[in-house]
């Protein structure tokens, strides 16, 4: 039940999103496992304590922000299972609102238009909206990296990562993910209030993000094989010689496999919150410059490569039940 969970769930995702009016109406996952964190951390990480003791807390923290969404995640999955086949088609439409297809196709696409129908001011407001480094140090050609990058980093955190702990978890195995993973973006970082407090949390996302990195690196790579002017063989060169460069252990896989597709160099040094992050480059760009129309071919890259996620998905359900048929008989 799980992989055909996912499966029916990027096929949902990708065709419906998960519509605004019902962000509106009851909120989303994340912001219900946001509230959650919040309350922690505002409990737990308390700026008098040592290091020792705030991470300490940051793992008992953590233990909580995962098993929460997991154990409800798991009483949803047997309740459903208990209603099979029509609570499958729920499970779906529930594991679906754990993905981000179509929002990070549009976000990425809106930066694009920014730049081509109102230049770099309106192109630096579109991509804030994805992306945490500063807009204003950016040029247009930054601007479109940066999308870019955003794009290649989150098909894989935000799609292929949640698909393939859904397939192995059920609804369960999705949302404890999406905790791991909301949990890094909000205390997992470098700064004098979470370095001890989101030390686990920002760990334990880079080891749950190792298998999906890799295939979206993979993806990508056979993406460019389908979409014209795309690279495969610099994709794989790539991502072979400078993934393990990045500073992040699985975000240089996706980022170097795009940038061989497209013949670009990203990643390289960037400046949040005015502190400059010194980080490698990815792919051999040379001289050339990004623009919109790369934002436009990496998205492209993005569709065929989700349309190849949905088909091994496909095959696994295939496979899952042709095997569940034959242990019945």
């Amino acid at each position: 039940m799980s992989i055909l969970i996912a499966f029916l769930s990027l096929a949902v995702e990708r065709v419906l999103g998960y519509p605004d009016w019902l962000v509106g109406a009851i909120g989303h996952p994340v912001t219900w496992i946001g509230r959650l964190i919040s309350f922690l951390d505002r409990r737990l990480n308390r700026a008098t304590d040592s290091d020792e003791l705030r991470r300490r807390r940051g793992v008992q923290a953590l233990l909580v922000i995962v098993l929460v969404p997991a154990a409800i995640g798991l009483a949803l999955h047997v309740l459903l299972w208990l209603i099979f086949p029509s609570g499958l088609l729920i499970a779906a439409i529930l594991g679906s609102s754990l993905l981000s297809q179509k929002s990070l196709a549009e976000h990425v696409e809106a930066v694009a238009d920014a730049l081509e129908t109102g230049g770099l001011t309106l192109g630096r407001i579109a991509v804030s909206r994805i992306v945490g480094r500063d807009p204003e140090k950016l040029d247009k050609a930054g601007v479109a990296r940066a999308a870019i990058e955003s794009l290649a980093e989150n098909f894989s955190d935000g799609i292929v990562a949640p698909a393939i702990w859904t397939g192995i978890g059920g609804l369960a195995g999705g949302a404890a993910y999406k905790a791991v993973n909301t949990a890094d973006s909000m205390i997992g970082h470098r700064t004098p209030q979470h370095e001890a407090f989101g030390w686990a949390a920002a760990r334990f996302d880079d080891l749950v993000n190792v298998p999906a990195s890799r295939l979206t690196g993979l993806l990508i790579v056979l993406a460019a094989f389908l979409v014209k002017g795309a690279d495969p063989h610099k994709a794989w060169l790539a991502m072979r010689r400078d993934a393990r460069k990045h500073r992040s252990p699985n975000a240089g896989w996706p980022e170097a496999a795009m940038a061989g597709a497209l013949g670009l160099a990203l990643a390289g040094p960037r400046s949040y919150r005015g502190v400059v992050v010194d980080d490698a480059f990815m792919g051999e760009g040379g001289r050339r410059e990004a623009e919109s129309t790369d934002v436009r071919q990496a998205l492209k890259l993005y569709r065929v490569a989700d349309w190849l996620l949905i088909g091994l998905f496909a095959i696994l359900s295939a496979v899952a039940i042709y095997l569940g048929i034959l242990i019945t008989q």
